[in-house]
């Protein structure tokens, strides 16, 4: 199936476990056989288990996309290497910003990657570098942790509730898609931390009520 419920770690917020692309799902190695199964059935790719910063938390330290995964400088040099033999096919790069919750703070698809404002120049610049695509500092006013409060696939744009007009204009003006605004786990505006999404389905909260897997359903374009 494209679209699952589901909890990691007994924990709805399955976004801070993983990061995925058209081409590879990188999530925590922690995840059992069966887990690894079912977010790769809804994926549509098998998942690449792994640790960064020696912590379990894969998509909190890290952002992906078909060319390349940014790494927080947290990340050890076994798991830079592990990673690499891992994902050949693919940059891997880290940034010695202080802003290493990598996941939280940059929003990617295969385009654009949108950023915090507070990155430095250097720092957009390997971000660039590392993912092979234009970036975007961004402060929208009510967030600048673009990653941990929107969802960005190469086919669709979800941001969260707090996101005023101008500011979904301007997010749908930098990618070029049009949006639609919710919530998951129950109202949560962390909708990034809350949903591992590609192009082919999404891995949604436990907590995510019935109209917000809608939402997120139709804004990703994803056929159940």
């Amino acid at each position: 199936m494209p679209i699952i419920k589901y909890s990691i770690h007994e924990s709805g917020y399955v976004g801070a476990f993983g990061t995925a692309t058209d081409n590879h799902i990188f999530v925590s190695s922690t995840i059992n056989k069966a887990g690894l199964k079912a977010i790769g059935s809804a994926l549509g790719i098998e998942c690449t288990p792994i640790t960064v910063a020696l912590s379990y938390l894969v998509g909190i330290f890290s952002r992906a996309n078909s060319y390349g995964i940014v790494l927080s400088n947290l990340a050890t040099e076994n798991e830079i290497k592990a990673i690499k033999e891992a994902a050949p096919d693919i940059n891997v790069g880290i940034i010695k910003s202080s802003l290493n919750a990598i996941g939280n703070n940059i929003l990617a698809n295969d385009k654009v990657a949108i950023i915090n404002p507070e990155y430095s120049a250097q720092d957009a610049k390997e971000i660039r570098d590392i993912l092979g695509v234009e970036v975007v500092k961004y402060d929208g006013g009510s967030f600048k942790t673009v990653g941990a409060g929107n969802i960005l696939t190469n086919k669709g744009l979800l941001i969260n509730n707090r996101c005023d007009d101008a500011e979904q204009a301007e997010m749908e003006r930098i990618t070029g898609m049009e949006s639609i605004r919710t919530t998951a786990n129950m109202g949560s505006l962390s909708i990034g931390l809350s949903v591992i999404a590609n192009s082919n389905g999404a891995v949604i909260g436990s907590e995510t009520t019935g109209f917000e897997i809608a939402r997120i359903t139709e804004a990703l374009k994803i056929d159940d």
